[in-house]
């Protein structure tokens, strides 16, 4: 399948994967295609920075190839790794052959493309076009980002023993940060950058019709209009669009077709994660949100 030609066609793409996008921020994916740019998303926790590369592959259709970053992530975890088993293995073969005197070609073969591991990076430059997937970018150490910076900016790897591996056709890369930490001005330079925020109303709406389509209509505004209300609280963890999608389908399982207060704080463990912010919001704080969320009467 093409790339879509326009940010109006981008929209779409994203629609027909059950991605409800704004016009700015199908703009810059559209952008991020077109370019052939990493595209770097920023944003809460929650508002559905992954859901675009998952997305995308999809609907272009391309394999998802995803490198979730964590502490103490490594070249030989992201990259790709020498299996030294096999290595060692081929060396005790060639010494029982006694191949093994020219020492000079058993480098060379030991250091064979079948001896190396692909891990994430290498996978999506190698083998069909992919939607390389960079998650939570900001969990990994800031060294770690120095490796991303020759895949970034030419969609190739140095391996020292084996050359300079490209990728036929470049991987269409997403990056996300939750920002639990600032990522370095080298990774965002090479990268198009969108802030994803929480969505409005309107298309939290339009949102869960599509992730919840069980949900009936006057629940489904009621639930967007609670959790629009929270978020401009105080609180240690808002709640994302995930949170409403699971929180709406568990109000329906209950066979609520309204909210009130005995459910809201019956369901608070499915909307909020954290005991203190669940102490906060039950009771009385509940009640209130959700008689503002009341239709008023004709």
């Amino acid at each position: 399948m093409s790339l879509p030609e326009s940010v109006e066609a981008t929209q779409r793409l994203l629609a027909a994967g059950g991605y409800v996008a704004d016009r700015a921020l199908a703009t810059t994916v559209h952008l991020a295609l077109k370019m052939g740019r990493p595209l770097f998303l920023e944003g809460e926790p929650g508002t559905g920075k992954t859901e675009i590369a998952k997305v995308l592959a999809a609907q272009l259709p391309r394999r998802l190839v995803r490198l979730q970053c964590y502490d103490g992530l490594d070249l030989s975890a992201a990259a790709y790794e020498w299996n030294h088993a096999k290595q060692l293995m081929a060396i005790r073969l060639a010494e029982a052959s006694g191949e093994a005197q020219d020492r000079a070609a058993l480098e060379r073969g030991i250091y064979d493309r079948s001896f190396l591991q692909e891990r994430p990076l290498l996978q999506a430059l190698t083998g069909d076009p992919a939607v390389l997937l960079i998650d939570e970018l900001d969990r990994a150490d800031e060294p770690f980002e120095a490796f991303l910076l020759e895949v970034l900016a030419d969609f190739q790897l140095t391996v020292p023993e084996l050359g300079t591996l490209r990728a036929a056709t470049p991987p269409v890369v997403i990056i996300t940060s939750n920002r639990t930490r600032e990522v370095h001005d080298a990774i965002r330079r090479r990268c198009l950058y969108h802030w994803v925020d929480y969505p409005d109303a309107a298309r939290e709406r339009a949102i869960l019709a599509i992730r919840a389509p069980q949900v009936p209509e006057a629940l489904s505004a009621q639930v967007v209009a609670f959790v629009q209300k929270l978020r401009g609280g105080d609180y240690f963890k808002l709640p994302g669009v995930a949170e409403t999608i699971d929180w709406a389908a568990a109000l329906t399982a209950l066979d609520a077709r309204e909210l009130e207060p005995t459910a809201v704080d019956d369901t608070l463990g499915v909307l909020l994660k954290y005991q203190d912010d669940i102490a906060k919001l039950r009771g009385a704080e509940a009640a209130r949100l959700v008689a503002e969320t009341k239709p008023a009467p004709a």
